[in-house]
């Protein structure tokens, strides 16, 4: 599982790739983390989640937009995500955790919110592929 950031016109995006759905998200969700903050240390508790959605796109949004929540209410940076990604009767989960390192410990920038300008997640022949624009 990996990501990379990529400049987008006065946004920030995330590519990523992992094995699983599950991988791939938390990739994404490392890549927003990154995007906030470029080093952090090892601090915080871990914190379960977990997000329903009608498809995939909505999953993903719906997984980020919570771990932003998750970092203005707790005031911690949510790092070292994993989760994993199933189908369910009305439509798709994911359940996971994260890492929290407390926001008075790292130096960390604003990053608004997520969107859906330009999302997309792809089953490739080596597992899965997302590109996810942040509002920054």
């Amino acid at each position: 599982m990996s990501y990379e950031l990529r400049d987008h016109t006065a946004d920030v995006a995330v590519e990523a790739t992992g094995e699983t759905l599950g991988e791939t998200f938390g990739a994404i969700a490392d890549g927003m983390a990154a995007a906030m903050c470029e080093d952090g240390p090892e601090s915080g508790d871990r914190y379960d989640l977990a997000v329903t959605a009608r498809n995939r796109e909505a999953l993903l949004f719906d997984y980020l937009d919570e771990l932003i929540y998750e970092r203005d209410v707790r005031s911690v940076l949510p790092v070292d995500n994993h989760g994993t990604v199933e189908a369910v009767s009305d439509g798709w989960r994911f359940t996971g955790s994260y890492r929290g390192v407390p926001l008075s410990d790292v130096v960390a920038r604003d990053l608004k919110a997520v969107t859906y300008s330009e999302m997309e997640i792809t089953e490739t022949g080596d597992g899965w592929c997302a590109y996810v624009v942040f509002d920054v």
